[in-house]
């Protein structure tokens, strides 16, 4: 009878300094976390795309959420808004993206600035895998 048992454990790769600070740069500023490691077309276009999608919502007049505890849309706002980093926390140190909806134009805009966090928060985790190995 042969032996066909199969070793499923895999080798973890260590923990390294890379690991870390890419997702963490990534978040903080769009598209870093490609740049530093020398991924220079997709961290442009994530710095250009994610960076215009924010700055047209903030001019469409769009809402930045700010953190609470209420309505569950204006907490899932928030999370989106949030993913943006560095973006959301210029435009909540400025007082930007406060008005009141008043147009459909400042939906749409708010619309923008969630969307431009959420796609930074797929862009940080593919700057994890980058620094991981799972992804080329």
């Amino acid at each position: 009878m042969a032996n066909t048992s199969v070793n499923t454990t895999q080798a973890s790769q260590p923990l390294s300094a890379i690991t870390v600070v890419a997702p963490a740069v990534a978040w903080l500023i769009p598209g870093a976390g490609h740049l530093m490691q020398k991924r220079w077309i997709r961290g442009l276009l994530l710095m250009a795309s994610i960076g215009t999608m924010f700055i047209l919502g903030l001019l469409m007049e769009g809402h930045v959420y700010a953190p609470n505890g209420g309505d569950i849309l204006e907490i899932l706002g928030f999370v989106g808004d949030v993913g943006a980093g560095g973006l959301y926390i210029i435009s909540r140190a400025m007082d930007w993206g406060q008005p009141a909806i008043a147009h459909a134009t400042a939906d749409y805009g708010t619309k923008y600035i969630i969307v431009a966090g959420l796609l930074n928060l797929i862009s940080v985790a593919d700057a994890y895998h980058i620094a991981i190995g799972k992804k080329q």
